[in-house]
């Protein structure tokens, strides 16, 4: 039933990836793509749910041979597609894809039979792995298709699977929510989360002279056409795998981690302690007005968890690991170079997360994050940064 389900889901989207790519791509080359893109989705949409991950924990036990399967069969698609398209996947920074996909499984596996603790050797690897897909440019990373620009590429669908299977499978975080379901009660938080952030954003950015409203000169099927575009591009480029990472991994282990500690005001004052400064420091750093903003945002933040938490009406930490991971979503924002920008970041990341935790599923987390970077061709804004 969960293979059905998320047979169904690539369908869809595969149904999409035909319609936008067949007057932009050649038939060769989406003859070529097809095969990859089905076998990838499939597995991504798959890899993340419950039944799967089961079966998959059985059929492995503690044979280190059928652990590193998945990741051999995930670097041979990768490498084989790269060949059938003319590239050699060891010049460069390819070479370093082995590495990179295989990194956080190695650690786990090593460490499988310790405690089910999160520790700072989860934390640990989750850093070193963020920042090495980050940072470590990988050309070319596998358009699919090849020249296209309108989906995802391989490089960066094998790292999101190698996370949920690392992360999820193996080392036993088996509540990540990385799964497409439709849930009309998930789908209207997610509405009413971006509605209540933008609201904010609207009148906060309007009085600082941060959002200006240029509007559609006129509302016909290509605008839609765009607004739609964006929107899938935004989901499958930018909001899951950010989402992956911020919410479905690092939230999520925070949140263990401090009910694990039974003190949450330890968390809290900690990481406020270590952030506000940043916050000070980012704002101080960039050219331009209201530098105090994202440590006001910041303060905002953690004084609604430490509100909520006191209240005792969650379990202990889940706000504080949202307060928390929220700053940092907002403060490695700092490229944009815009300091409102990065104050609203934070509040974003508040927004992301607590649809997180409403619906314990990156995709509609991801969701929110889609329509708030999309928001600015849906109503038709600039921001002056």
């Amino acid at each position: 039933m969960e293979l059905r389900r998320a047979g169904l889901w690539t369908a869809i989207l595969t149904i999409l990836f035909l319609l936008l790519n067949w007057t932009e791509s050649s038939v060769t080359g989406l003859l070529i793509s097809m095969p990859f893109f089905l076998i990838l989705y499939l597995m991504l949409f798959s890899v993340g749910r419950h039944e799967v991950a089961a079966k998959v924990k059985d059929w492995m036990g503690n044979d280190f041979r059928k652990v590193i399967v998945i990741p051999v069969f995930l670097l041979a698609l990768y490498c084989f597609y790269l060949l059938l398209n003319g590239q050699n996947p060891l010049q460069g920074a390819l070479a370093l894809i082995p590495y990179l996909l295989i990194f956080p499984l190695l650690i786990f596996v090593a460490l499988r039979h310790r405690v089910k603790k999160i520790d700072w050797m989860d934390f640990t690897a989750f850093v070193i792995y963020l920042l090495m897909t980050n940072f470590i440019k990988v050309e070319p990373s596998g358009n699919l298709p090849f020249k296209g620009e309108e989906f995802d590429s391989i490089y960066r669908i094998a790292l999101m699977a190698m996370a949920i299977y690392s992360f999820s499978i193996i080392r036993g975080l088996d509540d990540i929510g990385f799964f497409p379901v439709l849930n009309w009660r998930y789908l209207w938080t997610a509405v009413w989360v971006w509605g209540a952030f933008y609201l904010f954003v609207f009148i906060v950015g309007y009085q600082v002279n941060f959002i200006k409203i240029i509007g559609h000169d006129t509302v016909n099927s290509e605008l839609l056409r765009k607004i739609g575009i964006t929107l899938l591009i935004t989901f499958l480029h930018t909001a899951i795998f950010e989402e992956l990472f911020f919410r479905g991994i690092l939230q999520n282990m925070l949140a263990k981690r401090i009910w694990q500690a039974k003190t949450w005001k330890i968390f809290l004052t900690i990481g406020f302690a270590i952030l506000l400064p940043l916050a000070f420091l980012v704002g101080y750093t960039l050219k331009g007005g209201m530098q105090w903003f994202p440590a006001l945002m910041m303060t905002l933040i953690f004084g609604a968890a430490y509100y909520i938490e006191n209240s005792g009406k969650s379990n202990s930490g889940v706000y504080t690991a949202l307060a928390i991971t929220s700053s940092i979503f907002g403060l490695v924002h700092y490229h944009s170079g815009a300091i409102i920008y990065i104050g609203f970041a934070c509040l974003a990341g508040w927004a992301y997360g607590y649809t997180y935790i409403k619906t314990k599923n990156v995709f509609y987390s991801a969701l929110v994050h889609t329509l708030v970077n999309s928001s600015v061709v849906i109503f038709g804004l600039e921001f002056v940064k």
